[in-house]
């Protein structure tokens, strides 16, 4: 362990002043990819523990207990439902309605993907200062080579390329996580986005079926099979 740790810092210590900034965006982006993780976990979990306890009122149709229930809890498909059941107050017509309920997703979107953005920029961030590192440190090699003694010029120009080439490494190994940080965020995100979207379609259809139902449509096309037969 302890060889590790040495050259872990002897490593850091080679990069040259470039490796505190590429450390500095590998710790941000790490805290914004375990912030967003434990956040839309969380989410997760309260939309389907919401919709699961919305589903008994949901076959009662009852119109004012649904309401009631969304404006009680805070979870985004309870938002994007009341959405809907606001509408269907002024209007019965299902397109407006499911209009109503798109608008509530793009109202609770923003909120699912806040800083996930970040993690690619962050990831661009650490390669570009790696090879920011690298370029300025072939300069300072060059640099030093030109007026140093000819003794020591094989020395000069292998510590000026090592510190070089450690920093273009780091600045890969801080991008490569926060790549894959990004994509699983976004995977995430996509997946919770999804499961919102099914949850409110399997309301509107619901509600659909219990107004055809008050409306007497299949009493009225068992009427019109019994006339055919």
């Amino acid at each position: 362990m302890g060889d590790i740790y040495s050259i872990v810092v002897n490593f850091l210590k080679e990069g040259g002043l470039f490796m505190y900034p590429i450390s500095i965006v590998l710790v941000l982006g790490l805290a914004i990819a375990f912030e967003r993780w434990i956040f839309l976990k969380r989410e997760k979990n309260r939309n389907e523990k919401t919709f699961q306890d919305f589903l008994p009122l949901l076959r009662t149709n009852d119109h004012e207990k649904m309401t009631l229930f969304t404006r009680d809890h805070q979870a985004a498909v309870s938002r994007i439902i009341g959405c809907g059941l606001d509408m269907m107050k002024i209007t019965k017509q299902r397109a407006d309605i499911e209009q109503a309920m798109n608008e509530g997703v793009m109202e609770v979107l923003p909120r699912l993907e806040n800083r996930t953005n970040y993690l690619a920029m962050l990831a661009n961030v650490a390669t570009l200062l790696g090879l920011l590192g690298t370029i300025i440190g072939l300069i300072a090699a060059f640099a030093a080579v030109a007026n140093a003694d000819p003794a020591d010029k094989s020395a000069l120009l292998s510590q000026s390329i090592s510190v070089a080439m450690n920093t273009t490494a780091f600045g890969l190994i801080a991008a490569i996580p926060l790549l894959i940080a990004s994509a699983v965020i976004n995977n995430k995100t996509n997946a919770i986005v999804s499961s919102i979207e099914m949850a409110a379609m399997k309301f509107l259809n619901v509600m659909t079926l219990n107004r055809a139902v008050e409306a007497g449509y299949p009493k009225d096309n068992r009427g019109d099979d019994q006339k055919a037969s």
